[in-house]
């Protein structure tokens, strides 16, 4: 059964970092592509970054130079390091990934405020 399981999330302030995980399990991690995508509040679920299995990526514009996605095949982890955080990064944040269907995690909130 696959499972997505974020943490990390939290309050920081503008200008701040944070480091995201996505903890998968239940499918051959290392032959996937993992995305991440976020939701703020009102707004519909956009995405921001894909890491394909062999390391290629991809990002939306407004977090190109500020956000890095990577991935661990060893502990089936994709991370997400945010830095120079403003507060319209306020949102909640999701793993994805397609194993025949889309699967999503729980979720991880950041909120970016002084």
């Amino acid at each position: 059964q696959v499972q997505l399981v974020e943490s990390g999330g939290g309050l920081v302030h503008p200008w701040g970092s944070l480091r995201l995980s996505c903890a998968a399990s239940g499918f051959i991690f290392s032959t996937y592509t993992m995305r991440w995508y976020r939701q703020a509040p009102g707004k519909e679920r956009e995405w921001i970054e894909t890491i394909t299995s062999t390391g290629s990526t991809n990002y939306v514009q407004s977090v190109k130079g500020r956000f890095t996605i990577s991935r661990d095949n060893t502990k089936n982890t994709v991370l997400l390091q945010m830095n120079s955080l403003k507060p319209d990064d306020k949102a909640v944040y999701y793993c994805n990934t397609v194993v025949v269907r889309n699967y999503w995690g729980q979720g991880t909130q950041v909120t970016v405020s002084s």
